[in-house]
Order: structure tokens, then C-alpha cells, then sequence
């Protein structure tokens, strides 16, 4: 069996629950499959050592070679069966996972059971029965929301129903599962004199030049709107408070900004944050409120979070929890922009574009000497005549660290007529300029590559499927092929493990970027830098602080970092009065631990609602 002869069977299949992108079959209904595909799922069971009794569905994947091997114990008791465990075999790589669900609070759930099983099953009718009640009650009007064990008890509860023995009733109107507290969602949309923090980390990262249309995701009173159009740019807004009238547009760049923490209900809070998702052609940038323990305390709970004085409601999150429920929700890799924003990415090539832009330095060429005498007048009239056109060409080469090609240098043409070709064009400069200049902007290139790719590893991103042209220009230049580029990443990216050597780095680099070594039991303990100093460390220093980024975003308003040595932290320190006090006050603390995967953020000033 190979993958074309695969899914060309389970095409063929004449049963079960079809999706777009594979079919799910009770194996009682096997022989509404192809023979020899029947046959080959259970060979597959037997040679993973699946016993027969650890699985009773089967989902088979119509464009790949790939099968799962489901356990749903309860699928003829249960109207809304749950997943206890799955295996998914990769056939192609011979790779297969094992995944338990048995002590999961909320674990994924079946529905219409009738597609699983052959019309002639005697449960079939009854199966029918079950998903009809659901259809009358309005349960599958928002299929985003019903995957999940506790998301469809929360859509039943809403829809005034209850589950008894699996079928549907009317609850009582004698009692009420919970207190609903009328909630002023209106008073959370602040006025604003300036851009909101998602929008201004959108400013910063180039994505407001015009170059992409954007639609704010619950834009308040508008006010991140009317900047952005005086500006120019292609932009939209919707808001059910303050523009329940406005279209939902697709768009480009899609901001939903501090709006799922004001949601009070969970399935509400989840169909707001796939609905921007589904707008998005490029980028959705999330966002929310983030609070510790201390400050939450002060408030009244409600729900998942609290109700503030103003009668508002507020989830705060953690960091890592935020970028958890982002993940969860779909599906997708979550950026770490700053405290509680987040990119994700549809457009993957952007994606990788926007990771190597925030590790690449750019060489500052300094032109310290005049072009010296030569004997080939020519050359020296050559040069002169066209200087201003060679110092682009030698600038455009050190800020990719090697030769440009046609697209990246937009005076190219004007070049290959004065020169004929750009390797002349090379030599030719190398001979006014510094060529020590090229190799040195090379090698802080290859660093920046080394540590985008190693950060890319932390952060387990999924292969890409394509890379743009320029990064594959990148990998060959500086390291031939994209395995050896992966390869040197993953080793330097594994170094981070080794105290010895963060310790040395530490050490060595102290004295240079103007950091201070603290000393424990007579052995350094960590290293404190000014921020700015932060792309001037080796790259495993990089790797270490940009490992510890990944959870926390960009550090605008921090001003020291904080390098432990020994324990896999990173400490981000923010004063009030930097710069203009001997000892300023420190106003934030936050550590960042990489082992297991927390950030903790202590405030030290007074904290108001």
C-alpha cells in the first residue's frame, strides 16, 4: 500500500462521517470500505500493537498518507461520546503518537453518531433521534463551538436544556444554574489619545506603511481608527457596542485588541477570537489584559475572572496562559510580541520574514579612507563618475551580508550596464572599500540566521512548506543547504542547556557590553546588561535571553536584563526614573522561566482598577 493507492480507497469509501479533509468510520461499518483498505487499517492496529479493544473508530485522511486509530468507550451509551485515546500514524515517515485523553477535563466529543455507523444498524434511527433534538434545539447553529466536552454542556445549559440519560430536556424554571450578573461591557472601551499598544507594536514592526488593509476586531469608540485613516491607510472597524452596524471585513492585518478578557462567557470569548481568525488573510494580533494573583484578589469573582468597580467584567491572564488558549483555540503558533499581545500568523512566509527581522543586526558601514591612487585611469574615472551608484551597491552588500541579487537591489540594471555583472561589480568596490567590512557583515549575518533558526527551534515551529527567496539565498551563502543550517542551529540551540559555557560567555562578555557579574558563593550567578547592549552578546547569550523572549514579547519598556546563569532565567527590570537618578526606583519585575515555561510579573507600584 502506498500513499496514491490510499487515497484513492478512501475515496471510494461509501460510508461515514465525511469532512473536507478525511472520513470517520465506526469499525462495524467497515465493509462499507474498499476490502483492501479494511484489511491494511488492522494489519496497521496489529503492527503498532493496538489490542482490538483500544479502538473503535478509525479516521482516514483523504490527501495524505495518515490514519488514527480512535477509542471512544462510550460510543453506543453515550449521545456525545468522549475521545479516551487516539494514535495517529504517520505512514509516510513511519512515525506514530499516542495520545490519552481519559484524565482530560475537557476532552473532544462526538456528534451525529448516525454517519459512523451503516443506515441498517439497529441504532442507527435512534442515533437520528439524537442529532435531531440537537438540530431543534439550535445546538449545531455555530459548529465552531461544539468540539469540546465543557463547551457543549455550556451551549446546552444557554439553550435552556439539560442532558437526562443522553437526551435532551427542558431545564426547570424552579432553578437557574447560575447568577447572571448584568454586565456594563460598554464602560471597558476607554477613550484614547494615542495608539493602542497592539497597533503601536504594529507601527513598529513596519505593518502600518500601507502596505496591508487591517480590520479592528471590536475597535471601542474608534478611536485607533480615526489615527490610522488620518494616516491613509485601508481600515475598518466593527464594535457591537459602538458599531453594531459595521461589516466584519476580511482583511489583510486583523487586530483584536483587549476584547476577549471583557467577555464574560467562554463560548462567547471563544467565537470572538475564531471569528477575527477567520477574517485574517495575513496576521491576527490578540491581545489581553494580564494580572497576578494579588491584583485579582482585591476584585469580585465571577466566572473565570472578576467584576471590577466599574462593573465590568475582566479575565486576566497569565502570559503563558494566554498564548495557551490563543494555541488551543487554532491551532496555530502563537508570537510572543509584548505582555499580552500576540501575532499568529496565516501567511507563513510573512511569518518567517517578521522572525528574521527581529534577530537581524544591521553592519553600520564606516567609511574611513579615500579611494587610493591607481595606474588604470579608467577604473579611477569609472568609479568617480558612478560613485553614488557603487556606494548602494556596497551598502545593499553589507546589509545582506553577501552579493544582492536583481530583487534586492533596486538600482540593479543601471549596475549589470556600468559593470556588466555584479561579481565584477563586487570586485571592482573592493577595491575603494574595506573588504574586511563584507566578511565581518557576513559573519554577523550567518549569527543572526544561527540564532533566528535556533529560536525557531525552541519555539517547535512547524516546518514550512516554502521559504521566501531571499532566505533561501541566505542558506545557501552562508551554509550550503538548509540541513547543515539546521544542524549548527540545533547544536547551538542545545548549548543553552550547559552552564559551563553560559558561564564563560557571561564572563568573557561582562567588560564589553558594560554588565554587571553578581557573585554567589564566590561563583557568577548572573549577569545584568542594559537592554541596548542586547544584540552585542555572543549568539548562545542571544539564543538564552531570546529563549526567554519567545514567552514574554518585546522589551520596549524594560531597561536591564538579568541573565541567570545556572537556573534557565531570564529577570526583566523596569524603573521609573531611569536615566535620571542615581539609584532609580524599580517599577516591574518579571522572571522568565524556561523550564517550565512561566512568566511571573511583580508590579512595585500602586496598582489602580
Amino acid at each position: 500500500m502506498n500513499s496514491d493507492k490510499f487515497n484513492e480507497l478512501v475515496k471510494q469509501a461509501r460510508a461515514g462521517k465525511k469532512l473536507p479533509d478525511a472520513i470517520y468510520l465506526h469499525k462495524d461499518a467497515f465493509r462499507a470500505l474498499p476490502p483492501p483498505l479494511a484489511k491494511f487499517v488492522t494489519v496497521v492496529a496489529t503492527a503498532l500493537k493496538v489490542p482490538d479493544s483500544d479502538w473503535n473508530i478509525v479516521k482516514l485522511f483523504k490527501t495524505s498518507f495518515r490514519l488514527s486509530l480512535l477509542q471512544y468507550p462510550d460510543f453506543y451509551t453515550d449521545a456525545y461520546p468522549a475521545l479516551q485515546q487516539s494514535v495517529t500514524v504517520d505512514l509516510a515517515k513511519l512515525q506514530h503518537r499516542v495520545t490519552r485523553y481519559d484524565e482530560h477535563d475537557n476532552p473532544p466529543i462526538l456528534h451525529r453518531k448516525e454517519h459512523f455507523i451503516l443506515p441498517e444498524h439497529p441504532d442507527y434511527e435512534s442515533f437520528c433521534l439524537i442529532t435531531q433534538e440537537g438540530e431543534a434545539a439550535g445546538l449545531y447553529d455555530n459548529p465552531r463551538m461544539i468540539g469540546f466536552k465543557a463547551s457543549w454542556q455550556r451551549l446546552i445549559a444557554k439553550h435552556g436544556y439539560e442532558l437526562v440519560d443522553g437526551r435532551l430536556f427542558r431545564s426547570s424554571a424552579l432553578h437557574s444554574s447560575e447568577y447572571e450578573q448584568s454586565i456594563d461591557r460598554h464602560r471597558t472601551a476607554l477613550v484614547r489619545h494615542e495608539l493602542s499598544a497592539p497597533m503601536k507594536t504594529l507601527a513598529k514592526h513596519g505593518f502600518l506603511q500601507g502596505d496591508y488593509s487591517i480590520f479592528d476586531y471590536g475597535c471601542g469608540r474608534g478611536d485607533d481608527l480615526r489615527e490610522l485613516e488620518a494616516h491613509g491607510l485601508d481600515v475598518v472597524g466593527w464594535d457591537p457596542n459602538f458599531r453594531p452596524d459595521a461589516d466584519k471585513v476580511n482583511s489583510d492585518i486583523v487586530n483584536i485588541g483587549f476584547v476577549i478578557n471583557v467577555i464574560e462567557d467562554k463560548d462567547e470569548r471563544l467565537d470572538a477570537l475564531l471569528g477575527s481568525w477567520e477574517l485574517t488573510h495575513k496576521l491576527l494580533v490578540v491581545s489581553a489584559m494580564l494580572a497576578n494573583e494579588s491584583y485579582i484578589a482585591q476584585f469580585q469573582p465571577y466566572k473565570d475572572g472578576v467584576i471590577t468597580s466599574r462593573n465590568t467584567f475582566q479575565k486576566y491572564y497569565s502570559q503563558s496562559e494566554l498564548k495557551e488558549f490563543i494555541e488551543t483555540t487554532l491551532d496555530e503558533n502563537a508570537i510572543a510580541i509584548g505582555p499580552g499581545i500576540f501575532y499568529v500568523f496565516r501567511d507563513k512566509n510573512l511569518e518567517q520574514q517578521f522572525q528574521q527581522s527581529r534577530q537581524k543586526r544591521h553592519y553600520e558601514w564606516r567609511h574611513l579612507t579615500a579611494p587610493e591612487p591607481v595606474s588604470e585611469t579608467q577604473a579611477r574615472l569609472l568609479f568617480t563618475q558612478h560613485q553614488p551608484l557603487f556606494e548602494a551597491f556596497w551598502k545593499c552588500s553589507l546589509d545582506l551580508g553577501r552579493m544582492p541579487a536583481e530583487d534586492e537591489f533596486t538600482q540593479y540594471q543601471q549596475l549589470i550596464e556600468v559593470t556588466s555583472s555584479p561579481k565584477k561589480a563586487l570586485r571592482f568596490v573592493s577595491k575603494w572599500y574595506n573588504p574586511d567590512e563584507l566578511e565581518q557583515a557576513a559573519a554577523m549575518r550567518k549569527e543572526d540566521l544561527l540564532v533566528y533558526f535556533a529560536l525557531a527551534q525552541f519555539q517547535k515551529h512547524k516546518g514550512y512548506a516554502q521559504q521566501p527567496e531571499g532566505l533561501k539565498r541566505d542558506i545557501k551563502a552562508f551554509f550550503g543547504n538548509y540541513n547543515v543550517a539546521l544542524a549548527q542551529a540545533k547544536e547551538l540551540l542545545f548549548s543553552i542547556a550547559n552552564t559551563g559555557i553560559i558561564e564563560k560567555a557571561c564572563v568573557e562578555i561582562a567588560e564589553k557590553v558594560k554588565g554587571k557579574l553578581v557573585y554567589e558563593d564566590e561563583m557568577p550567578h548572573s549577569l545584568i546588561i542594559e537592554k541596548g547592549y542586547l544584540n552585542d552578546l555572543p549568539a548562545i547569550l542571544r539564543v538564552y535571553v531570546g529563549s526567554a523572549l519567545q514567552l514574554y514579547g518585546d522589551i520596549d519598556e524594560v531597561h536591564q536584563i538579568k541573565i541567570h546563569i545556572t537556573s534557565g532565567k531570564v529577570t526583566l527590570l523596569t524603573y521609573s526614573d531611569w536615566g535620571k537618578a542615581n539609584t532609580p526606583n524599580l517599577l516591574e519585575r518579571t522572571k522568565i522561566d524556561m523550564s517550565c515555561q512561566r512568566v511571573d510579573i511583580f508590579e512595585y507600584s500602586k496598582l489602580v482598577d
